[in-house]
């Protein structure tokens, strides 16, 4: 899966988790935890695999679960000890979430779910090594699952706007509060 599909498989789940769980909407701190950890394992994992060869697959340590879930459950448990239990959960839901949608295809027969329980398990490598950026991008145009991302995508869009589209108010606030500085600089140099 693509980043903008694990990015929204993780927000609609934590959206509607919060939902029933707190009768809220996610917060701005939450939803941008949920859209960073999303990503966690893939950040981890493809650099030090595709680019460092330290990993001998792009899914290993950070997507295997014997790693996962401890540093889920610490950051969950920091977060609870600093008083935001809220953080905690969205890093937990972000960053299993992005793992089990990597799973799912297994269920299917259509890839290895061996990753999960990485180091007892030996992870597949391809054939021709670790691929590229371009040559996935060139076989997921012929996959309908990558198409289905962007529908998941426009989902996780329009949760986030019902939501109250946590995150904007800030990113406004501060071109505002850069403009109304920028005006006042200019008009002290010109007076």
């Amino acid at each position: 899966m693509w980043p903008i599909g694990h990015a929204a498989v993780a927000y609609l789940i934590f959206s509607l988790y919060n939902r029933i769980r707190n009768r809220s909407d996610p917060s701005e701190a939450t939803a941008a935890i949920v859209a960073v950890a999303s990503q966690g394992p893939d950040l981890v994992d493809k650099p030090l695999a595709w680019r460092l060869g330290v990993l001998a697959s792009g899914r290993s340590l950070s997507h295997s679960l014997f790693v996962l879930a401890p540093v889920a459950w610490g950051g969950y448990a920091l977060a609870r000890r600093i008083g935001r239990p809220d953080i905690g959960r969205a890093l937990v839901v972000g960053t299993l979430t992005h793992t089990l949608v990597d799973a799912l295809p297994a269920v299917c027969g259509k890839a290895d779910a061996r990753f999960l329980a990485w180091p007892l398990t030996r992870v597949p490598v391809g054939k021709s090594g670790h691929p590229t950026i371009s040559g996935l991008l060139r076989r997921s145009l012929r996959d309908p699952e990558f198409y289905a991302e962007f529908l998941l995508a426009g989902l996780a869009a329009l949760a986030w706007w019902r939501d109250g589209a946590p995150g904007v108010e800030r990113l406004t606030e501060h071109r505002c509060a850069r403009n109304i500085e920028t005006t006042w600089l200019d008009r002290e140099r010109h007076e």
